[in-house]
């Protein structure tokens, strides 16, 4: 399952996102079973257009076995955050600088 929040975005994004994921509540978008291929595209596509209008945030999230409490996280505005394990407990860890539209994983 991939997941997007969008807050104070331009109606791009809203467009966008709808022609690939299901909008189950404002801002808010899922995808059952997006490709990591599919995500990364996306994702390139809202950090250029968050780079060249800098408003708002977006968070994108996803199932990943690999990762700390098997989930990923990438954000675009503020504050960055991250997934963190604090013995055992997976937490989000909010950062003090700007993401730079790359976004974490």
């Amino acid at each position: 399952m991939t997941v997007v929040v969008t807050v104070n975005v331009e109606g791009r994004y809203r467009g966008f996102l709808t022609s690939v994921m299901l909008e189950i509540a404002p801002g808010v978008y899922t995808s059952p079973e997006m490709t990591s291929g599919i995500r990364d595209r996306i994702w390139d596509v809202i950090a250029r257009w968050h780079g060249e209008l800098g408003n708002g945030s977006v968070v994108m999230t996803w199932r990943d076995p690999t990762a700390p409490g098997q989930q990923s996280i990438r954000n675009l505005g503020e504050p960055p955050k991250e997934i963190a394990d604090a013995d055992g407990v997976y937490l989000v860890k909010y950062g003090r600088s700007r993401s730079l539209g790359n976004g974490t994983r």
